[in-house]
Order: C-alpha cells, then sequence, then structure tokens
C-alpha cells in the first residue's frame, strides 16, 4: 500500500505526530510577535534610509500662497 510518509532508508521508522509537534515551533521563528510590530520597524527601517523625506513642492506652494495673499491684499489696499 503506499504510505504517506517518506523516509531515507527503507525500513526505517515512520515519523510520528509527536515528532512533527516538537518540530513545529523551531521551523519558523520570527522576531516580532505580531505584523504592528514588524510594520513598524519596517517604517523606522524606511525613515532611517531617508525614504520618507518630506516633499519639496510644500515650500513652493506655500510661497504661492504667500504670493496670493500679499497680492490681494494689494488690491483690497487700491480698492478702498
Amino acid at each position: 500500500m503506499f504510505s504517506v510518509f517518506r523516509t531515507a532508508t527503507p525500513g526505517a521508522p515512520a515519523p510520528t505526530l509527536e515528532g512533527y509537534a516538537q518540530g513545529a515551533g523551531c521551523a519558523l521563528v520570527c522576531d516580532f510577535s505580531s505584523s504592528d510590530e514588524f510594520e513598524a520597524a519596517l517604517i523606522a527601517e524606511r525613515r532611517a534610509a531617508g525614504r520618507y523625506r518630506p516633499k519639496r513642492h510644500r515650500k513652493r506652494m506655500a510661497a504661492y500662497l504667500l504670493a496670493a495673499t500679499l497680492a490681494l491684499a494689494i488690491i483690497v489696499a487700491l480698492a478702498v
């Protein structure tokens, strides 16, 4: 009959469920206890690498807003 377990040598005892249960905890080891912890570490690493820098267009947008405000103030001052 077909065997579910494949062994390295014929005649060797098949692995047991207890053996698999003991090795299950050691198979996948992760440094993080949750996905939130992993995401926080990932974001911190990316910030340290400079990936999340402030956008340069914010300064330009502030300059345009200041210029528009000054232009409006001049127009209102001339109209009065």
